[in-house]
């Protein structure tokens, strides 16, 4: 292994050991050791925890040649633990509160953990969450325009095609959008990605419809004819679901936090 890779990683987990260590520096490993340092036991559930760790931040199976070079590199940190422990570190403030924070972390961490585990998400919350997901996608619609920087070009183009001209050519001809080559298509999108008073135009306009005056914006003047509108095709359910059950997880997550919040005594002095 890489041992730039492994010093890469070092000093988050070193949050995550310390925090174990600052709450039990006395007990004994509870199940088997893996090392002695300097006659102090290393627990196998905890070097598990630190082999872990380093997956989950790489993302990837650590071997075994290379879980020797993680005990090497854990055994230094105990190491560096204990000197520092030796010169009181943990005695300065700024410390005490780096290890009140890395154990908060991990109270929270493993406490909604546990927490999700007792009130799992059901097949029954999944379908009615997809339902609102879907529910929301935005509406697509496919439009032409024609842009120009005068008003007064804008209402004569308008008057042309309101007394039969063909809105393709018009584009063609007079708009200065780079859209206007193609008959001032400007295929599918969502009013979202459009500025708004261009896209409120669009949206009071039904297919086959054009503006029955030129629309302005910061890049000009718009004529608009609005070809077709379609609602958003959703994924299948079985293709997101994990997707949907992360989303009710935190929605359930949140209800839960909200609750403890409510029954709990808070005074905010800042």
């Amino acid at each position: 292994m890489n041992r730039h890779f492994l010093v890469s990683l070092l000093l988050p987990l070193t949050l995550l050991a310390g925090c174990g260590k600052a709450a039990e520096t006395s007990k004994a490993p509870a199940g088997p050791a893996v090392a002695v340092v300097n006659g102090k036991e290393i627990g196998k559930s905890e070097f598990d925890l630190y082999v872990e760790n380093v997956a989950r931040q790489s993302k990837r199976e650590i071997t075994e040649a290379e879980k020797s070079q993680l005990l090497d590199q854990f055994i230094s940190m105990q190491l560096a633990a204990e000197q520092a422990e030796k010169g009181g570190i943990e005695k300065e403030a700024k410390v005490q509160d780096q290890l009140a924070l890395a154990r908060l972390n991990v109270l929270v961490d493993s406490g909604l953990q546990q927490w999700l585990e007792k009130n799992p998400v059901t097949d029954a919350e999944l379908r009615p969450e997809y339902d609102a997901q879907v529910a929301q996608m935005p509406k697509e619609y496919h439009a032409r325009h024609i842009l120009v920087d005068d008003q007064a070009k804008a209402e004569a183009i308008t008057k042309e095609l309101k007394a039969g001209g063909d809105f393709a050519k018009s584009a063609q001809k007079n708009s200065k959008d780079p859209s206007g080559k193609n008959g001032g298509d400007l295929g599918w999108f969502t009013l979202e990605t459009m500025v708004k008073p261009f896209s409120d135009a669009v949206a009071a306009l039904q297919p086959g419809q054009m503006t029955d005056k030129p629309v302005q914006s910061q890049f000009g003047w718009h004529i608009i004819k609005l070809e077709e509108s379609r609602v958003t095709s959703p994924p299948p359910f079985e293709e997101v679901k994990d997707r949907v059950k992360v989303l009710v997880q935190r929605k359930k997550l949140q209800t839960y936090l909200d609750d403890l919040r409510k029954n709990a005594k808070v005074e905010k002095k800042i």
